[in-house]
């Protein structure tokens, strides 16, 4: 094969309509479904963890500016990735938007970034989860065998976080059983913890003390930007929502409604809450695991602080449940493109889900969460997120330039400008991440790029040399049995 010849196998692109015309995934979801789904993924650690830490060490009373910066540009990016859902509406998110914009390495390097954000940050929420578990049970004098109570440390006696594996377990479970089957079961939890969180609002603002915003920027503009790198782990989730695409009733309509609305919805909460927060406990007191309920502790609201800390708990869920939901679907998505192992694309005829391949990414997550504690690699999760959306945004001008006559059901507007000031956005955002932060990555993407060349490239179905391949001009042959009405 000529040099030539091996950079274009590089940069060989997926038809744009072979998700959703090769798709086996059952068609269940309707807006509101997937703005719960959003919620259900946003609305959780960030609100519930995150939000003292980033005051405490990073904005103090400032937060509340850390996660308008975050949103503005999550915003930007958001309206990039309505585009793409409403013009590439297949499973796989990023993955399949670079496939069809950029060609199919740079795909792979956007779909194994995203294994790493989906999987640490689902086996990290396990284990917030669990934190907030035992404490819930330790009120009502129930303890865990220490050794079983967190992740693997000899050194504090503990080996095996079992609460964590459970719960992944669990929601693995429930993943295989159907989409809406979890939709319904997400649905009702975001009710639940919505609830709480206007209970925090509209109980905690006659608590709040105006004196404690005072400095209101106590570690400056950088402090600001620090805050609102660390706090974007609060807002991964929305782009979960695209990764739905096959299983949308109406996807050109309804993915840009439940990505925008999903985040509006949550960058409003999260504003008030942290203005809230940081208005009834001094900033420097809130570095602390569970700061919401902590919030009520200390204004000696116990009954309502028990109320927040089951709100937590079930909110950790939802977002779990969306972070294995978009996790299997990508890891479907790459599957059935060839680039993975076919185990991944399987279809369960029952629940017409990727059921064999749910149940290997639950279980790796299982023994991750079980076993290591996440909690310092929020940051990683970051990093992969933010490269992302970066790719995704500049992604929108090469496919207008590609296919202006694209049926598209969304538009962003002023393109280039806000893609490409979400794309500067983002870049701005990582450079505020730690260097060990930025070495782990790109070692990650290392390793990817490794089992790329030595698999994915080989087995792609866009490989001309690869039996019963598709090249770049066939058209995807339905296949039987499809029920997608």
């Amino acid at each position: 094969m000529s040099e030539n010849q091996k950079r274009s196998s590089l940069l060989r692109k997926k038809p744009i309509a072979f998700g959703e015309e090769n798709s086996a995934l059952k068609r269940a979801l309707g807006p509101l479904d997937l703005t719960t789904l959003g919620v259900g993924a946003i609305i959780g650690t960030g609100i519930f963890v995150l939000t003292g830490v980033a005051a405490a060490n990073y904005a103090g009373p400032g937060l509340v500016l850390s996660f308008l910066l975050a949103g503005i540009i999550c915003a930007f990016a958001a309206l990039c990735y309505s585009e793409f859902a409403s013009s590439v509406p297949a499973s796989g998110s990023a993955y399949t938007y670079s496939y069809t914009a950029f060609g199919e390495v740079i795909a792979w390097i956007l779909g194994w970034d995203l294994i790493l954000e989906y999987g640490f940050a689902s086996a990290a929420v396990a284990s917030g989860w669990s934190g907030y578990f035992q404490s819930l049970l330790s009120g009502f004098g129930l303890q865990l065998p220490h050794a079983l109570s967190s992740a693997y440390n000899p050194e504090k006696g503990t080996y095996f976080d079992v609460t964590a594996a459970a719960i992944t377990l669990l929601i693995t479970f429930l993943l295989t059983r159907g989409v809406k089957e979890a939709a319904r079961a997400n649905g009702i939890m975001v009710a639940i913890k919505i609830i709480v969180v206007l209970i925090f609002i509209g109980v905690g603002v006659f608590y709040v003390q105006p004196s404690n915003w005072q400095p209101f920027l106590p570690f400056g503009i950088s402090g600001v930007t620090a805050g609102a790198a660390t706090v974007f782990f609060a807002y991964i989730g929305f782009d979960a929502v695209s990764t739905a695409a096959e299983e949308v009733k109406r996807p050109q309509r309804d993915l840009p409604i439940g990505i925008i609305a999903s985040l509006a919805i949550c960058t409003v909460l999260y504003i008030v809450v942290s203005l809230i927060l940081t208005g009834i406990v001094p900033f420097h007191m809130l570095n602390v695991s569970d700061p919401v309920a902590f919030a009520f502790e200390f204004v000696n609201l116990h009954g309502l602080s028990w109320i927040v800390a089951l709100g937590a708990i079930t909110g950790i869920t939802t977002v779990l449940l969306v972070m294995m939901y978009g996790q299997t679907r990508l890891l479907y998505s790459m599957s059935r493109d060839g680039l993975l192992s076919p185990v991944f694309s399987k279809i369960s005829g029952r629940s017409q889900t990727p059921a064999t391949g749910t149940w290997v990414a639950g279980i790796i997550i299982a023994l991750f969460s079980g076993f290591i504690s996440l909690g310092h690699l929020a940051e990683l999760t970051n990093i992969g997120t933010l490269f992302a959306f970066a790719v995704v945004s500049l992604g929108i001008i090469v496919l207008r330039k590609n296919n202006p006559d694209l049926k598209r059901g969304f538009k962003v507007p002023f393109v280039p400008w806000i893609p490409i000031l979400s794309a500067i956005g983002c870049v701005y955002l990582m450079t505020r991440l730690a260097a060990l932060t930025w070495i782990t990555f790109f070692a990650w993407l290392v390793i990817g790029l490794i089992i790329y060349f030595m698999y994915g490239r080989h087995y792609s179905h866009l490989n001309p040399l690869r039996r019963g391949s598709k090249t770049v001009d066939q058209q995807p042959v339905k296949p039987k049995g499809n029920n997608n009405k």
